[in-house]
């Protein structure tokens, strides 16, 4: 085979999603959803403070970008048809036409964000990079696509809005230290959870071999 024929197949196998693609993508799916189960807190202008933006940084770090924004795709799509998977137990059409529309939306957005840096280049994540992440892709992202949103439904001016979601702040920077420790325990203790077997994990998976013969 010659290499510019292997390079459209080996592009194709990175497109295609297998059974273990598709399960990850469930779980991390089903991650958000359970971290909406403890409910949520109200605050002005109807957008609730919640755990679920934890999840989206998670998956974005673990599934990298494509897989990452197909979980919340996958979510998202399951809340549109009705099932009650948002925080407090919402679910249906109603949240997309709401104030809080334009995060959700966000969310896919900012996991994709999250996993282009978290894997930038293809490297084994570091802690300051996976940090960076989940402060761009998990807060700035989604507050990028959030906040007009929610002024264009409330009808707030957009300076007003933007000012009132300082209150979000200080919980997503606690739920992004959150998800850098897990990140980097996972990264060394499990980093088969990221399956990239093209890049570092493969590497960690030899030295973890060498050493037990």
């Amino acid at each position: 085979m010659t290499p510019s024929r292997s390079l459209p197949l080996r592009a194709e196998r990175r497109a295609r999603l297998d059974a273990t693609d598709l399960a990850r993508v469930a779980v991390l799916a089903a991650v958000v959803a359970v971290l909406g189960l403890p409910g949520s807190i109200g605050v002005i202008g109807g957008v609730p403070i919640t755990a679920q933006t934890l999840g989206v940084m998670l998956a974005g770090a673990v599934l990298g970008p494509r897989l990452g924004a197909l979980a919340l795709a996958v979510l998202l799509a399951l809340v549109a048809v009705g099932l009650p998977l948002l925080s407090g137990g919402t679910g249906g059409l109603g949240v997309f036409l709401g104030p809080s529309a334009g995060y959700l939306v966000g969310w896919i957005a900012g996991a994709a964000v999250v996993g282009l840096v978290v894997h930038l280049g293809g490297r084994r994540p570091t802690a300051w990079r996976t940090a960076a992440a989940m402060v761009l892709g998990g807060i700035v992202v989604i507050y990028a696509v959030g906040i007009p949103v929610q002024s264009l439904v409330t009808r707030l001016p957009l300076a007003e809005t933007a000012y009132t979601s300082l209150v979000f702040l200080p919980g997503d920077l606690i739920k992004a230290a959150v998800a850098t420790a897990i990140v980097m325990t996972l990264v060394r203790g499990y980093p088969r959870a990221f399956r990239r077997p093209s890049g570092w994990t493969s590497a960690r998976r030899d030295d973890a071999a060498a050493t037990t013969r």
